[in-house]
């Protein structure tokens, strides 16, 4: 069994070694949810068939279509639990960045499933590419609302205090939020939504990397920026699957 890495720092980007000419798989923005049983057992048979054989798996967010708490993990969030915990017991490295629907994952949940939280961002060594890691929801700075929402939210204040809720008021809040949110986007322009080339390439400078890897738009590409950097951007799970897979220096982003 191949050993699993070792804890991050809370908050802080964080460098993190991952071998050569083995496979690294990456995926994003799942948002399983029991309205769509088919795309759960896509990604299960992903974790069985595939990821088993890997040497590290990468969820950068939105696992699920929204998260109230580990307390309230549903029949979903069990199922979707022991396959993790039988990936990580298989020897498979799983890392884990919150995305905006599942920000509110914690450790004890985590725990249950072999993951390790990561900082969002953070960077992560692949052969000679350190590469910066996000869910990719930082970069979509023009949309000026969102980014006010989501420093709220990561308020540790916030988070305790919806915590805190009877579990039928968190249900409800998500349930108004997931509608407003579908509002709002369709009264949105489209690139409003998407990363922004200036949020792009500040990232990568701060960071001093020239490699990046997120998801969040659901605009699946390979992106070869003027600086020489290059951006890999996952797809979503709505109707297949999406990943990364990198193995030595072959980069292949693909459907499932």
């Amino acid at each position: 069994m191949r050993r699993a890495g070792s804890a991050l720092p809370s908050g802080t980007a964080s460098l993190l070694q991952a071998a050569h000419c083995v496979s690294h798989l990456f995926i994003s923005d799942l948002h399983l949810d029991t309205a769509r049983p088919q795309i759960t057992e896509l990604f299960l048979r992903f974790l069985r068939d595939e990821a088993q054989q890997a040497e590290s798996l990468y969820i950068l967010g939105d696992l699920f279509e929204a998260w109230i708490g580990d307390d309230a993990p549903g029949a979903l969030g069990n199922e979707v639990a022991h396959s993790l915990s039988a990936c990580a017991r298989a020897g498979t490295r799983l890392g884990f960045i919150r995305g905006n629907r599942d920000f509110l994952m914690g450790p004890a949940y985590a725990r249950r499933c072999g993951i390790q939280l990561l900082p969002d961002p953070c960077v992560l060594k692949l052969g000679d590419h350190p590469t910066l890691l996000l869910h990719g929801d930082l970069l979509c700075t023009a949309d000026i609302a969102y980014q006010r929402f989501r420093a709220q939210s990561r308020s540790p204040d916030w988070q305790a205090g919806f915590l805190a809720r009877p579990l039928a008021e968190r249900e409800a809040f998500a349930a108004q939020a997931r509608g407003e949110s579908q509002r709002y986007q369709q009264s949105l322009q489209s690139d409003l939504t998407d990363a922004q080339p200036e949020a792009v390439e500040a990232m990568l400078r701060l960071y001093g990397v020239g490699r990046m890897i997120h998801g969040h738009t659901h605009r699946p590409a390979v992106h070869a920026l003027p600086s020489g950097a290059r951006r890999y951007v996952l797809g979503d799970w709505y109707d297949h699957g999406s990943v990364l897979r990198i193995t030595g220096s072959d980069w292949q982003l693909s459907r499932l």
